[in-house]
């Protein structure tokens, strides 16, 4: 009997250290995702692109550039060019995430065997903007 008495403060004292043990690595690991920034805001540009039947285009591109600001004075010689590129869905849908802010971009949808549409688009902030592309047939090729 005296060999399993020891034996069993051991394993309390072993269980305790152990909860502890754990406690505290749960507790830095909360602490730690609870400074995490958040993410940033973002502007949201979507739409809808249709055939000139009314009926939705798919796989209609849409590309998005920000539209040069005669206003502002570079600040660098070479500035990037930032592109953003998506595609609309089988229900005529495209969703493109921007940075948020005040800013202007230019929206060129297109498609092959309609002519290229065109728009400039303007963000206050941190929004959404709902655009529709009416798509008439002509000669553009991939």
């Amino acid at each position: 009997m005296r060999t399993t008495m020891p034996t069993r403060k051991r394993t309390r004292k072993t269980g305790r250290l152990l909860s502890a043990a754990c406690l505290t690595a749960f507790l830095a690991i909360a602490l730690a995702g609870a400074e995490k920034k958040p993410p940033p805001a973002e502007a949201v540009l979507a739409g809808t692109v249709f055939r000139d039947n009314g009926f939705a285009l798919r796989g209609a591109e849409v590309h998005v550039t920000a539209a040069p600001d005669p206003a502002a004075q570079p600040k660098r010689k070479k500035s990037r060019n930032v592109e953003w590129r998506a595609f609309s869905d089988a229900r005529g849908e495209f969703f493109l995430r921007l940075p948020a802010g005040p800013a202007s971009y230019n929206v060129v949808v297109r498609a092959q065997g309609f002519e290229p549409q065109q728009k400039v688009v303007t963000f206050a902030a941190s929004e959404r903007l709902d655009f529709h592309f009416l798509m008439s047939p002509g000669a553009e090729k991939k």
